[in-house]
Formats: C-alpha cells, sequence, structure tokens
C-alpha cells in the first residue's frame, strides 16, 4: 500500500496543452499533494514509464491518466504496452478522453483500462471529473506501492 504521508505521483499522458493546464489546476485545487508529470505522446510515455533517456531518474506514478488520441503512438498501443509489462501492469490507468466511441470503450476495457472517463469539454464539469478521481482514485481506493 502507498505511503499517507507522501506525494502521489501521477503520469498525464495528453497532447493538448490546454488540457494539460486544466488538469494541472485542478490538481492544485485539491486536497492532496500531488506530483504531476506529463508527456505529450505515446512514444514518450512508454520511455518515462521505462525509465528510458531522458526519463532514468522519474519516479513510478502511482495512476495514469491517459488519452487515446496521441501523436506518435496512440493511447491505445500505450495501453496495451502498460498492461503486458509485468512492472508497470499494476499502475491503474484512467482512460481521459474526447472519444465515446464503443469501439474505444470496449477496447480500453479489453486491454484491462481500470477506468475509461469520456472529458467532458465543460470547464466546471471538467474539474468536477478531475475531482472525482483524485477523490476515488487517491482517497478511496487503495493503491499498490510500485517498485521506483
Amino acid at each position: 500500500m502507498m505511503q499517507k504521508n507522501r506525494p502521489v505521483n501521477i503520469l498525464l499522458i495528453e497532447d493538448n496543452p490546454g488540457d494539460v493546464r486544466l488538469t494541472q489546476e485542478a490538481f492544485k485545487e485539491g486536497n492532496m499533494s500531488i506530483n504531476l508529470d506529463v508527456t505529450m505522446d505515446g512514444v514518450e510515455a512508454i520511455k518515462y514509464l521505462k525509465k528510458e533517456s531522458p526519463f532514468e531518474q522519474v519516479t513510478t506514478p502511482d495512476l495514469i491518466l491517459l488519452d487515446l488520441n496521441l501523436p506518435k503512438r496512440d493511447g491505445r498501443e500505450v495501453l496495451q504496452e502498460i498492461k503486458t509489462d509485468d512492472l508497470l501492469k499494476r499502475i491503474p490507468v484512467v482512460v481521459l478522453t474526447t472519444s465515446n466511441a464503443e469501439q474505444d470503450i470496449l477496447k480500453s476495457y479489453n486491454l484491462h483500462v481500470n477506468c475509461y472517463i469520456n472529458k467532458p469539454v465543460d470547464f466546471d464539469k471538467f474539474f468536477d471529473i478531475i475531482q472525482k478521481i483524485e477523490d476515488f482514485w487517491l482517497s478511496t481506493a487503495i493503491l499498490p506501492t510500485m517498485v521506483k
């Protein structure tokens, strides 16, 4: 289990700078100490998670927020890579995407996503979703301690 007195490490995999900024601001308004790292494409995300150059010194995230529509390597491929890697598969992954396509939802769950959330376009609703993610995943759920 995670230590309660340390910051929670979250990796946001998102290519939209506006959504990155909104997510950062929403977590700042929350009640927890959070270290939020961001990768902007699927290739960079996998390098980060596998601690490949230039990410050798990063901390393994406690939670991943993943957009599906990413450049270089899409979120579905990133999710598949995470969930088939013995060192990464226990990290909870929340898909946070604008896609509400049934095939994306089914494929994500078939790839063992932990949660699928449709990203609202409304500013207040987006903040509410981030608060709900914080409330559930960081306050209610018990996350595993990851090997760093």
